[in-house]
Parts: C-alpha cells; sequence; structure tokens
C-alpha cells in the first residue's frame, strides 16, 4: 500500500493516477476536501481510502507494515493560516519521517522552489546545512518547507535515523490537469482565463515543469531504492514570460498580451523573479530522461486537457 498526503491535491492527484497505470491498488489518501471541487481530482481514481489528517495517527497504527511507501504532499492548507501551514508542512513531515523511519518505509515529501526567496542565493539543492542556511524564502509555504529540509539536513548530518530512502524533491513552476482549485495556480493556467494580463514582467524567466515530468522523478525514485537525497524538479532552464504567454496564445488559438514593465503586484508577487533549477544532482543520480519544453507542455495542457469539456486527468 502507498499512503499520499495532500492526494487530492494537484501534485498528489497527478500521481495517484500514475501509479494506479502502473498496477498500484488500495492507494490510501489524506487531506482536507474542503467545500470546493478538489475532490474532483480524485473522482476518476480507484483510491482505496480517503480519511482527514486528524486521523492519520490511528491509520497509521492499523495499517502498520502494509504500508510500503509514503508520499507527503501536505493537506492543502490555506496560504493565510500559517498555523495550519505550519503543522501540514512541518509538524506532520516530521511525524511521518519518524514513522516512516522506525518502520522501514521509504518518504518521499515535496519541497518547494520557493524555498528559494528572491533568487539571489541561486538555485542550488545543495542540502549541506551551511548552503541552506543563505535562503530566505518569501512566502509562508516556502518558509515552512524549508524549515523541514534544514530539520532533514541535521539528521542527516548527524547521521541520525532516517526511512531507508528518502527523497525532498524542490518543485519549480508546476503546471498541468488538476490545479484548477489552487489559490495560486500554474501562470499558464493563468494566462488561459486570462487573469494575468497585468502584473507580469514579460522580461522575467521562469522555470515551467509539465506535471508528469514531476511525476515520472517520482515513479523513478520509488524505482530506485538506493537514491535518497534533495533534489530539484525543474527543467534547468528559464523562460521569458513573454515567451510562456506566446507559447498560450498559440496553443489557444487567441492572443495572450501581457503589458510591458507593470513588474509583480498583489498575490503574483513570486513572479517578481526569474527561477531556473540546478538540476545536476537529479542527473548524477540517474535520472536521465527529457524534461518537455514549455511549446510541448503547454500544447498538451490546452489540447488534452484546458480545451476540452472535462479538464481533469
Amino acid at each position: 500500500m502507498i499512503l499520499v498526503t495532500g492526494g487530492a491535491g494537484f501534485v498528489g492527484s497527478n500521481l495517484i493516477a500514475a501509479l494506479e497505470e502502473r498496477g498500484h491498488r488500495g492507494i490510501a489518501v489524506c487531506d482536507r476536501l474542503g467545500a470546493g471541487n478538489r475532490w474532483r481530482n480524485l473522482a476518476k481514481r480507484a483510491v482505496g481510502t480517503v480519511f482527514a489528517p486528524e486521523r492519520l495517527t490511528g491509520f497509521l497504527d492499523e495499517a502498520g507494515a502494509a504500508v510500503e511507501a509514503v508520499f507527503h504532499f501536505g493537506f492543502g492548507e490555506s496560504s493565510t493560516d500559517v498555523d495550519r501551514m505550519l503543522e501540514a508542512e512541518y509538524h506532520a513531515a516530521a511525524d511521518l519521517w519518524a514513522w516512516c523511519a522506525g518502520n522501514g518505509v521509504r518518504f518521499f515529501y515535496a519541497s518547494t522552489a520557493e524555498t528559494y526567496g528572491d533568487g539571489s542565493a541561486g538555485f542550488d539543492d545543495d542540502i549541506g546545512e551551511a548552503a541552506l542556511a543563505r535562503l530566505a524564502p518569501l512566502t509562508a509555504r516556502g518558509w515552512t518547507r524549508h524549515m523541514f529540509d534544514r530539520a532533514v539536513a541535521r539528521t542527516v548530518a548527524a547521521g541520525s535515523r532516517r526511512p531507508p530512502q528518502w527523497a525532498g524533491l524542490k518543485l519549480f513552476d508546476v503546471y498541468g490537469p488538476n490545479e484548477y482549485h489552487k489559490e495560486a495556480p500554474s501562470l499558464p493556467l493563468l494566462l488561459w482565463r486570462g487573469e494575468a494580463a497585468a502584473g507580469f514582467d514579460p522580461g522575467v524567466r521562469r522555470d515551467l515543469v509539465w506535471i508528469g515530468d514531476c511525476v515520472a522523478t517520482m515513479i523513478w525514485l520509488l524505482d530506485s531504492p538506493d537514491v535518497s537525497g534533495l533534489f530539484n524538479v525543474g527543467t534547468g532552464t528559464g523562460r521569458p514570460i513573454a515567451e510562456i504567454a506566446a507559447s498560450v496564445s498559440d496553443a489557444a488559438g487567441r492572443e495572450i498580451e501581457i503589458p510591458e514593465g507593470t513588474g509583480p503586484a498583489g498575490r503574483d508577487a513570486r513572479f517578481g523573479h526569474s527561477t531556473e533549477a540546478r538540476i545536476d544532482r537529479l542527473r548524477a543520480a540517474g535520472f536521465d530522461p527529457p524534461f518537455l519544453t514549455v511549446e510541448e507542455g503547454i500544447g498538451r495542457y490546452v489540447r488534452d486537457f484546458l480545451a476540452r469539456g472535462d479538464p481533469y486527468l
């Protein structure tokens, strides 16, 4: 059995779809569904059970040895409630790490490129304590996940007990199906919706990564039990926002305009600086499939999902 926390979210639901395609059955999902449409991300999946985070301890006590791997993506907490986010992104992650270490279960968790802050310290996924100490996240999610990255780094440096395999994934600008419920969706989706007419500097470069490539990285890790570490997951190439908008225009068959020099604003302030993942460590670990280009990924997103009546995976 595989446990996916945050399984009704964007990344989690895409992973579950891929696991099902590989023949995994009875996947357990721990998440908050709330009053919105997060449930639709699971509507096509044959999961074994879905339960709230408050039931997680009881589930682990009961499931025990049946759990072979845990993927932790949090619990879909609102970015405006930092206390709940801290509980989901840091404390729950630490509890799951300890449980996996004590029970010999493999553990994978989502970090984020938001841990890099404004990018002035670079985008190197060095797990050294000194390297992590130089980073200054600008968002609550970036800060809480950075706290856990640092806790893992201390544990590894001290040689303390750890899961038999572990990996933290610093996800860059992920886009693709099942992100429709998010408070801050991807730039391609915002552009498709016409919600990005202002607040973006077209000269900023973003490392956009197709969700299918992120999932492929996770599946590869699941198939590579000897690989552990903290890894960036991005294409390694930042693309100007103006080019991203042009790709959406081409795929949508309509013009997408972004006024020049408007700069970042409001909820999209995270787009105020460029991002470009260093993926040397991921490649050195053995993951060698190419990532989709922006043109390929956005074309697939629009053609296979956004332009259809049912955009869900």
